[in-house]
């Protein structure tokens, strides 16, 4: 497994889901309504989670999908613990403790890792 490959394709992943719930939260129909937001990126991610898939085996590299998405989303939540929360979350008056229990994280990362899974197998997989 290249392990900086996979952790830029997690970055990849972090940043299109960064930037949709920041587009999302511009738009003045949705701005109040966070569980629409959240529906809209749940729908993004599969194909977000596919480009950085296509990213990673693009150099013909064999790693299980299922191990891809998991590298991919800690990649992911590591970055929120780096940049989101502090950056984003803790100035709007939320914590750690609040992003990192939110059940739309965790089905965002799973949401993520089953979707590598799946393109692996279906594209890579012999």
């Amino acid at each position: 497994m290249k392990y900086s490959r996979g952790i830029f394709s997690g970055f990849i992943v972090w940043l299109c889901v960064s930037i949709s719930f920041y587009l999302l939260d511009n738009i003045p129909l949705l701005k109040d309504y966070f569980l629409i937001q959240a529906a809209i990126v749940m729908v993004l991610i599969v194909f977000y989670a596919i480009v950085g898939a296509k990213f990673y085996y693009q150099k013909k590299y064999n790693i299980n999908g299922f191990a891809l998405g998991v590298l991919m989303s800690g990649t992911a939540l590591f970055l929120d613990v780096l940049i989101t929360v502090p950056f984003v979350e803790i100035p709007e008056g939320r914590s750690y403790e609040s992003f990192f229990t939110s059940p739309i994280l965790w089905a965002l990362a799973t949401i993520n890792a089953f979707s590598v899974y799946i393109y692996w197998k279906r594209k890579i997989k012999p």
